[in-house]
């Protein structure tokens, strides 16, 4: 019962109102204290399954990376280990052993391992927190080598193009290192390797390369990094390594582009982060960190403990966490195989160039993503628009369609894009229809532009592209 002193307005916005009454319900339950008494089950199922009903639809999400659709199978797995602690090693020894057969899968993918099953790495909860780990293991490293040189270890920098998805900022800032950013410029929207060596000196502990920008899918030119990155450390006598941030094209380009070398084929590349929730085809959350060998993994991040159970060795963030999702991974490894996973980015890659193909045919829309990258289509309107891409995208919100309009990265962030990106379960026949109502929605900012057109901008520290 609410309190007499409540108004119907607050009480209003304190409560929750069933949207189908039954029974069980017939009084207000609070929003931000625990109700007096139970209720039961299917009414706090109904109650809460009504309230989701008002968040985007994920098939139509076209702003995210992360998989939105599995196989009953794989979701019936993950629904039978939800319950498996997965830190609780010594009493789920099967799920460790599936995790070790992952990261063995997933450094052999890379060319790291010589599979023998000693490969180095460890699942994360994302690839957020896979760079954090990574990161951390490259400036214990630098500092390693550098209190063994008797040289000062207090400066630590990093190098990356200011293109970088937030938690590299998150990073920098948490684990105090400077970040020496390479800026964009009109028609490079990616990191300049001649620009990037510029940066480098003795405090660097990485240069990072991304494959997959989140701003328009393209790889970074991560073997002419690593040819400057040696010749560089063959000249100065410095061990600057690169880390790639492969979050969303480490299950694209070994599979779609398998010729492309940007792994640890190359010499200077000694650590890789992914996420396996992303191309991987897996539910969230769940990333990988993978080491080229043990001397790039510092042995003083290791941790060892017993008290659950048998002597384990830990290096991760987060400490308890369902398994489901390293299941769910493995199910996918096991179940697709490399022709499976080839299949379905060449079909991606198909849908992506077919919207690109039609959006440049309509003579509206610049084409700012590139082939041969991501399956990502990114779009900028031509200059003779009365609207923004922000009023298209709110226009297309209407009909369910979550479509991303955001800024370029600084030095070019006058430039204004739609990112679709292409994921399991976006058929060309729903391609097609999303065409439809993009050209629909033109035709009706055509007629009725809007008084003001839209224009945000976001700081890059508070511009989340992911």
């Amino acid at each position: 019962m609410l309190s007499e002193h409540v108004s119907d307005e607050d009480a209003a916005q304190s409560t929750l109102a069933p949207l189908f009454g039954t029974r069980s319900l017939q009084e207000p339950v609070p929003k931000f204290r625990l109700p007096d008494s139970e209720m039961e089950s299917r009414s706090a199922y109904q109650l809460i399954s009504d309230e989701l009903m008002l968040d985007g639809n994920p098939a139509l999400n076209l702003a995210s990376f992360v998989t939105t659709w599995m196989e009953p199978e794989a979701r019936l797995l993950m629904t039978e280990t939800l319950s498996k602690n997965f830190i609780d090693a010594d009493e789920y020894p099967q799920t460790v052993e599936i995790e070790r057969r992952c990261v063995n899968i997933i450094a052999d993918l890379f060319h790291a391992s010589a599979g023998d099953g000693q490969a180095v790495g460890t699942s994360t909860v994302g690839s957020s927190e896979a760079i954090h780990l990574c990161g951390l293991a490259l400036k214990v490293n630098w500092r390693k080598r550098r209190a063994a040189a008797g040289t000062p270890t207090d400066r630590p920098n990093i190098v990356m193009g200011s293109n970088v998805q937030v938690v590299w900022e998150k990073f920098v800032r948490y684990f105090d290192v400077e970040p020496r950013y390479v800026d964009m410029v009109p028609g490079r929207s990616v990191i300049g390797v001649d620009e990037a060596m510029a940066l480098v000196d003795e405090n660097t502990i990485a240069v990072v390369g991304i494959l997959g920008s989140t701003y328009t899918g393209e790889f970074e030119p991560i073997a002419d990094l690593d040819a400057a990155v040696g010749e560089l450390n063959d000249r100065t006598g410095w061990q600057v390594p690169i880390h790639v941030d492969a979050a969303s094209g480490g299950f694209v380009a070994p599979f779609a582009y398998p010729d492309l070398v940007w792994d640890f084929r190359l010499p200077n590349v000694r650590s890789i982060n992914t996420s396996g929730h992303k191309y991987g085809l897996v539910y969230p959350g769940v990333g990988w960190a993978i080491w080229k060998d043990s001397t790039d993994l510092p042995e003083e991040l290791l941790f060892h403990d017993n008290y659950l159970g048998n002597d384990q060795i830990t290096f991760d963030l987060n400490f308890s966490k369902s398994s489901s999702q390293v299941i769910g991974q493995y199910y996918n490894f096991l179940r697709l195989g490399r022709d499976g996973y080839t299949r379905i980015m060449r079909g991606l890659l198909d849908v992506a160039h077919h919207i690109a193909d039609l959006a440049e045919q309509s003579g509206r829309w610049e084409v700012v993503s590139a082939r041969g990258a991501l399956p990502v289509v990114t779009l900028g309107l031509k200059d003779d628009s009365r609207f923004t891409c922000h009023d298209l995208s709110e226009v297309l919100r209407e009909r369910g369609w979550i479509v991303p309009a955001y800024t370029m990265p600084p030095k070019i962030d006058d430039q204004h894009v739609l990112r679709v990106t292409v994921r399991e379960g976006f058929s060309r026949d729903l391609a097609d229809t999303f065409l439809d109502d993009v050209h629909a929605a033109v035709a009706r900012l055509d007629a009725n532009p809007p008084a003001r057109p839209n224009r945000r901008r976001h700081h890059r520290s508070t511009h989340h592209v992911c």
